[in-house]
């Protein structure tokens, strides 16, 4: 399947079925017949009554790159090509109900999107991940690792949000992709949550899916927060936007008061809650230095 990328790209994808090759020790080969490890490919991982699709591209260590809210894995373009260019074998499973990825769209708690993650690390990341959670993404992947430590080398939580925030933040994101809505007011929405100012919010009118949105939210409230918050025990990265405003300058320190030396912050410049698409050079960095310093590969 060939789907225009947000930045305005395209994806051209290799179907391989089952997903039971460990892809981050594969290299794709161009038509030529040279190998490439950055080649970008799809992949399906089948458990039970669940199918997610992955997109990956690279070779070496693997790196999971989870969205944000009702959003796809495509946000992430240009910081898995980064990523891969850097040695790491990257990995976009695409949340249930977008693209190929199905399953159970009821009674759906995190712990089952963090199954999903967990059987992607599985079969395509060799047994061993790093898990990079953007925004709504973070709470997937510290579910992971608290669920599954064995399966996850270190976590980083990007644009994660401290412990409480003001409400009017998820009425934001809410009308950010309420679709019905004029551009007008998403854009509004989108600036007031997720864009710092003069960073331009037009990419982010586009990439939603509002049908997902309710069902992730439930996920998230049918589990206490006490579950997931801590990440499990690996490296933890609290990669936070200085204009955050679901983790203001206030908490900046919140999570490593909470789990000590565990925790490296890093906070990127000219960004918000978006981050990624804000600044995906200065993530990609981060996260680079992060995982060679810190993460045992």
């Amino acid at each position: 399947m060939n789907r225009p990328a947000p930045g305005g790209g395209s994806h051209a994808f290799n179907i391989l079925t089952p997903g039971i090759v460990a892809a981050c020790w594969v290299l794709a080969m161009t038509s030529a017949g040279a190998a490439t490890a950055s080649l970008r490919r799809t992949e399906l991982v089948r458990y039970g009554d669940v199918q997610v699709e992955v997109v990956a591209e690279g070779r070496g260590p693997a790196v999971v790159l989870l969205p944000s809210l009702a959003r796809d894995s495509d946000d992430y373009d240009q910081v898995a090509d980064g990523l891969a260019s850097s040695g790491f074998c990257v990995l976009r499973p695409k949340p249930r109900g977008i693209g190929r990825s199905t399953g159970p769209m009821t009674n759906v708690t995190l712990h089952d999107l963090a199954r999903d993650i967990a059987e992607v690390i599985e079969k395509l990341g060799a047994g061993r991940a790093v898990i990079v959670g953007h925004a709504f993404g973070n709470w997937v992947a510290r579910m992971t690792a608290a669920d599954h430590p064995k399966l996850v080398r270190g976590v980083v939580i990007a644009a994660a949000a401290a412990k409480q925030y003001a409400p009017e933040l998820t009425t934001a994101v809410t009308n950010a992709g309420n679709l019905s809505l004029s551009d007008e007011e998403r854009l509004a929405a989108l600036r007031f949550a997720f864009f710092a100012a003069g960073n331009d919010p037009t990419a982010w009118l586009h990439g939603w899916h509002p049908e997902i949105r309710n069902i992730q939210r439930a996920a998230v409230a049918a589990v206490r927060q006490d579950e997931w918050w801590s990440g499990g025990i690996a490296p933890l990265l609290d990669l936070q936007a200085a204009q955050d405003p679901f983790k203001p300058e206030s908490k900046r320190n919140e999570m490593k008061d909470e789990f000590g030396e565990r925790v490296t912050i890093v906070v990127i410049p000219n960004a918000s809650h978006a981050l990624i698409p804000e600044q995906p050079k200065a993530v990609v960095e981060a996260l680079t230095t992060w995982i060679k310093a810190t993460v045992a590969v």
